[in-house]
């Protein structure tokens, strides 16, 4: 892993210095391996099923323990991962797919054909992409214990980038035990095959939790290109630590008592980077994109004139100031499928997100709005969406909406998000979060344009006319058709609005100087970081 300078963001200079020494330092065991590497994980990881849930810390949870069948490199191509290979027939109706020899569950027990088979289906009831991708197939057939077949009705070139997914939902491998779970209920069995094995009675929610090599992982011949290759892990184990306070967090990286930091605040980083015990580094090129997400299921907001005045009320840029403060760690951007990609567009948002509180109130009154409180979920403890709540109430409320602004950790706020009970009742209007880029390029992929009601992920949004465009997107058969379903995409959720994109932002990461081999990739992977002596 090499540091960068992060020339295109620099850090404004001056930051406050460091106000003391660590009210609590964490505690570090008398011994400091050259094979433990401690990690602060930007949330604590109290859910552990990383297709039941989108959120991210699940996610990367999932990389520690789990293999995917195919990945993304560094050039965004898909490659063969748990895969020897796969073939295509000449009308593109069938894929054969073949397992890698010698793969391994951490039971030490066989990676089969049956188990990749029942992941995919679990994986596809769940994922916005994987739904529309298992509408086109016909039937996915276990040959043997090493090889599988997928039949699709119809063409349709999205199959094998959405088995090479890079986030959530990840098509992540299980055993077939663990994947005949109901899509819809946790699962209890955190058997993988990938390069560490989660140490389940370590893990201590609010505290840490343990990952250690899985002797039996058997990487590639390649070398590591992005979540493609090699996946060698290089240390035995892995500890990510909890530490709320960012300002701890630092301190105790500065004092070697942690070797990483996925997610230093934006504020903290002038401090970092005038350290020369620290190295910042830019793991995530992409960026990522801050969403508001309603729930359509319960009003206000199963009325698309009253989710169009939210698009009205408010703007991306007091959002990016509240949060990332620096304009060299963040865009406006009012693309919703990501400035600086081949869809960007700014189809159907020109007057929108500008705060024009007038008209927010105008298309309140025409749609009868009652002035119902909007309850609004706001995580407390990710420094990173803090302050997009008391944002978001400020702007609604200027245009005419009353908020309920709901204060809570933010696993709370992804237990509560799933549930469909009235407001009142613990239920919830709207909440804020924040998508890695690489997961929104498309209007397939990108969970949030998932319209299928009850299918669709939370906020349960029912909208036949866009789901009929990303189908089309499914079976656009050229660049130029795929930008103009792009723009139609979007032209269609600026009148019946599913969330609201609030700009792009960036975040590196902070190691000693010690540690090296982070790979730049949409999701922060711990195969291939070494650790030195010293530092």
């Amino acid at each position: 892993m090499s540091s960068v300078k992060l020339s295109r963001r620099s850090v404004v200079a001056g930051a406050a210095a460091t106000a003391g020494a660590l009210s609590a330092p964490i505690s570090v065991s008398a011994q400091q391996p050259q094979d433990v590497l401690r990690v602060v994980m930007h949330s604590d990881l109290r859910i552990v099923d990383p297709i039941w849930t989108t959120a991210y810390i699940t996610r990367n949870h999932g990389y520690m323990i789990y293999d995917t069948l195919l990945a993304m490199d560094a050039k965004g191509e898909i490659q063969p991962q748990m895969l020897q290979g796969f073939t295509a027939s000449a009308d593109k109706l069938t894929y054969d797919f073949t397992l890698r020899d010698g793969l391994l569950w951490h039971d030490n027990q066989p990676v089969t054909a049956e188990d990749c088979v029942a992941s995919i289906k679990r994986w596809g009831a769940r994922d916005a992409l994987g739904q529309t991708v298992l509408g086109f197939v016909e039937a996915i057939t276990v040959k043997d214990a090493k090889s599988f077949q997928i039949k699709l009705k119809e063409p349709t070139g999205l199959l094998i980038f959405a088995l090479g997914k890079p986030s959530s939902n990840v098509p992540f491998m299980m055993p077939k035990r663990v994947a005949d779970t109901d899509p819809n209920t946790q699962i209890s069995d955190f058997t993988g095959s990938g390069p560490f094995r989660m140490v389940r009675e370590e893990w201590r929610p609010g505290d840490k939790a343990v990952y250690v090599k899985f002797d039996g992982y058997k990487p590639r011949a390649e070398p590591p290109s992005s979540l493609a290759g090699g996946k060698v892990a290089k240390v035995n184990r892995v500890e990510w630590r909890v530490i709320a306070d960012q300002q701890q967090a630092a301190n105790a990286l500065l004092a070697g008592e942690i070797d990483l930091m996925e997610a230093p605040s934006h504020d903290l980083l002038p401090l970092l980077k005038g350290d020369r015990s620290i190295k910042l580094v830019e793991w995530n090129p992409l960026g990522n994109q801050y969403t508001m997400r309603f729930n359509q299921s319960v009003k206000p907001f199963d009325n698309p004139k009253i989710r169009q005045a939210v698009l009205y009320a408010l703007n991306q840029e007091d959002f990016l100031k509240a949060t990332i403060g620096d304009p060299e760690y963040y865009k406006v951007c009012k693309a919703m499928f990501v400035c600086g990609t081949p869809l960007e567009t700014t189809a159907g948002m020109e007057d929108k997100l500008e705060s024009n509180f007038a008209k927010s109130r105008q298309l309140l009154q025409e749609a009868g709005y009652n002035r119902e409180p909007i309850v609004l979920l706001h995580s407390t403890d990710l420094q990173v969406l803090t302050n997009l709540g008391p944002v978001a109430k400020s702007l609604l409320e200027r245009g005419g909406f009353v908020v309920d602004m709901q204060s809570m950790d933010w696993q709370t706020v992804v237990a509560r998000r799933v549930k469909k009970d009235p407001p009142a009742q613990g239920g919830w209007n709207a909440m804020l979060t924040s998508w890695v880029s690489a997961d929104i390029l498309n209007p397939v992929m990108a969970g949030f344009f998932n319209a299928t009601g009850d299918k669709a992920a939370f906020g349960w949004p029912n909208d036949p006319e866009l789901e009929a465009l990303r189908q089309r997107f499914a079976r656009a058969g050229t660049p130029a058709e795929q930008k103009s379903i792009a723009e139609a995409v979007q032209r269609r959720v600026a009148e019946s609005p599913t969330h609201v994109h609030l700009g792009q932002w960036y975040q590196p990461g902070a190691t000693r100087p010690n540690i090296s081999g982070w790979i730049p990739a949409p999701a922060p992977i711990f195969w291939n970081i070494e650790k030195g002596r010293g530092a």
